[in-house]
């Protein structure tokens, strides 16, 4: 009939892309959410497919389905520390490539401090949460998210106990091969400096300390727990430079201690992989600025920070999956502040 209009095609949808492509819907919803689960041969797939019968994704009418707002939390325990900040690296590589954005908080090691953010973030409706929990923070903390019904995973730190996913570190690995090349330098005494933090990773680095010096026969193995913080451990070096009989090496919680002790024993004319052996923990850029080089553990952060978000992305798309608990390996990374023992 003259004036007529031609009927309206009707606008494809995710199923004829699936269709289309020869996936499921499931898989093709991942794709055009920017989901980092989707293989690339496969998302190559569907992106043809889309192309091809003209498909265009409706954020607006998507997120009111979903009721998500495409951003999620993290809560890490300490700033100044360079190892986190790695980790974050690590995270934000993961969620932004997924089109997400991340707000992040700072506990500072407080629990309390950490609460609040939590309440602040579900405020803001974000859609789950990576936390490495604060010293101190109580199993209850990780009872209460679940039964929020948020989707939470735990990194480098654990509370929940295989409650919820969680992204750690096998630390025997490292401080095995740290202990072994000190024994192989004829070092009989060997301290460690532990941070007095009451968490998962501090009772898991003191372990594996314990059971590598038992496992390489030190005849003495001492312990020293001290604040974190580069003057501490200044203070801790230079205390231990005037005193007899101090181990004539040292491995250190992390390498905020390590380096700390660097400096301390320099002050003292102690020249660290010389006078005394010297070994931190994390591997962080610094260790390697310093002269002589601070040897240290690598704890592969950057890794860490990766599996969390992905383990993150994977709970929100599908909450009833399984948990998962992943450990990244260590291992001893040698650099000039070991040294053969001198008396």
């Amino acid at each position: 009939m003259m004036g007529e209009k031609p009927a309206r095609k009707p606008r494809p949808t995710l199923m004829d892309v699936a269709r289309k492509a020869g996936v499921s819907r499931a898989t093709a919803s991942l794709v055009v959410r920017k989901s980092p689960l989707v293989g690339a041969e496969t998302r190559a797939s569907v992106e043809a497919a889309m192309a091809e019968i003209g498909y265009v994704y409706n954020l607006g009418a998507a997120g009111m389905r979903a009721a998500r707002s495409r951003t999620i939390g993290v809560i890490i325990p300490n700033l100044s520390n360079p190892f986190f900040g790695v980790l974050l690296a690590g995270i934000d590589q993961v969620v932004d490539g997924a089109g997400l954005a991340t707000f992040i908080a700072h506990s500072a090691e407080s629990a309390a401090k950490q609460d609040g953010f939590v309440t602040r973030m579900r405020e803001h409706g974000v859609d789950g949460l990576i936390v490495c929990p604060a010293a101190g923070t109580g199993p209850n903390f990780v009872e209460r998210l679940t039964d929020w019904g948020m989707p939470v995973v735990e990194a480098l730190r654990t509370v929940g106990r295989g409650a919820v996913d969680y992204v750690g570190m096998d630390q025997s690995g490292g401080m095995d091969g740290a202990v072994a090349r000190l024994v192989e330098l004829s070092h009989s005494r060997i301290g460690f400096v532990t941070a007095n933090l009451d968490h998962s990773a501090h009772d898991e680095r003191l372990a594996a300390f314990r059971t590598a010096t038992q496992r390489h026969g030190v005849k003495a193995a001492i312990e020293i727990e001290i604040d974190p913080t580069h003057g501490e451990a200044m203070a801790l070096a230079r205390r231990m430079a005037g005193t007899a009989n101090a181990p004539t090496a040292w491995i250190c919680h992390n390498d905020v201690i390590g380096l700390g002790m660097h400096r301390g024993f320099s002050d003292c004319g102690l020249m660290p992989g010389r006078e005394v052996s010297l070994i931190g923990f994390d591997n962080v850029a610094e260790t390697d600025l310093v002269r002589p080089g601070l040897a240290s553990v690598a704890t592969e952060p950057i890794e860490i920070g990766v599996l969390a978000a992905q383990l993150l992305l994977r709970r929100i798309e599908t909450p009833e999956a399984a948990m998962e608990i992943r450990r990244v390996p260590s291992h001893f990374v040698e650099r000039g502040s070991v040294g053969s023992r001198v008396e």
